[in-house]
């Protein structure tokens, strides 16, 4: 089982070079598997749209909180670390060209020999999206069409990318360097709609349900692995991403995501932990208790 952890934005520490290089560092040294960043490339006061992970439909996150773009973010850690994963969670692909976007992924792979994942959503935030110049109702179709372009200029060799969408057209397209695998850096999906289980289960990597559980997370499961077979893909090969709090996570867990099909947990700091260095006692509690190192 794969443990990541979640940088705690909360903190409001997320800007400050020192902290996110002390925390990168004391997960990998810790053990952890890999980091996850979030992205919000601007935040809109007082937003009409709804939090769908809240139940009061507000982000528990002030407005000011920094928030750094996360592939600046992770490429900064890459190379103050070794072996530590680079993940996002998530990357709101409607923020985003894909032909550049293409371009960072693969940047951030190669040079990270090979560490990067990430997790693509579609976004709630309507207003956040439209400020990057993003259609907000056409998003879906919008980032399955993203997933497309990345893949095709991944995939190119030396007879160039033609590509001819609703939403990006181009002929003899070059895009080097290219991922540090083959395959291509891996592209889950992340979210708690019907929508994303199936964008997961049609052309993800991986799934990874957000803010679900008991019946609704294997409601989401089953959405995901019932999408890929209809894809005439094995639904074995959508890896599966699932959540958790530090203190809590104990082999009972790793149990919990083996019955769900999932090899690699998430893992955010507790309500409790208010300051960087609680944060950093939950990491070494959970590595102790797990025996990471």
């Amino acid at each position: 089982m794969k443990l990541g952890v979640v940088m705690p934005v909360e903190l409001g520490t997320a800007g400050d070079p020192k902290s996110v290089l002390e925390f990168a560092q004391a997960a990998e040294s810790l053990g952890f598997d890999e980091i996850s960043a979030v992205e919000h490339a601007v935040v809109i006061a007082n937003t009409a749209s709804e939090y769908p992970y809240s139940p009061t439909g507000k982000s528990h996150l002030p407005d000011d909180c920094p928030l750094p773009d996360p592939l600046e973010l992770l490429s900064f850690v890459a190379g103050a670390t070794t072996r530590l994963g680079l993940s996002t969670g998530v990357l709101v692909a409607p923020n985003h060209n894909p032909v550049v976007l293409a371009k960072r992924l693969a940047t951030l792979d190669s040079l990270s020999g090979g560490r990067a994942r990430i997790c693509l959503g579609v976004g709630w935030m309507r207003e956040e999206i439209e400020a990057c110049g993003g259609d907000f109702t056409r998003r879906g179709k919008a980032t399955d069409e993203a997933i497309a372009v990345m893949r095709a200029l991944w995939a190119g060799g030396s007879d160039g990318v033609d590509f001819d969408g609703e939403f990006n057209s181009f002929a003899g397209a070059y895009s080097f360097p290219k991922p540090f695998r083959e395959s291509g850096v891996p592209l889950y999906i992340g979210g708690h709609s019907k929508a994303a289980a199936r964008r997961a289960g049609r052309l993800g990597d991986g799934f990874q349900p957000l803010g679900l559980g008991g019946e609704d997370l294997a409601g989401a499961i089953a959405t995901m692995r019932s999408a890929a077979s209809d894809a005439d893909r094995d639904p074995s090969d959508v890896a599966l991403v699932l959540g958790h709090i530090l203190p809590k996570m104990d082999e009972s867990k790793v149990e919990w995501a083996r019955s769900l099909g999932s090899d690699r947990i998430l893992l955010s700091a507790s309500r409790h932990a208010t300051t960087f260095e609680a944060v950093l006692d939950e990491m070494a509690a959970c590595s102790e208790r797990m025996s990471l190192v």
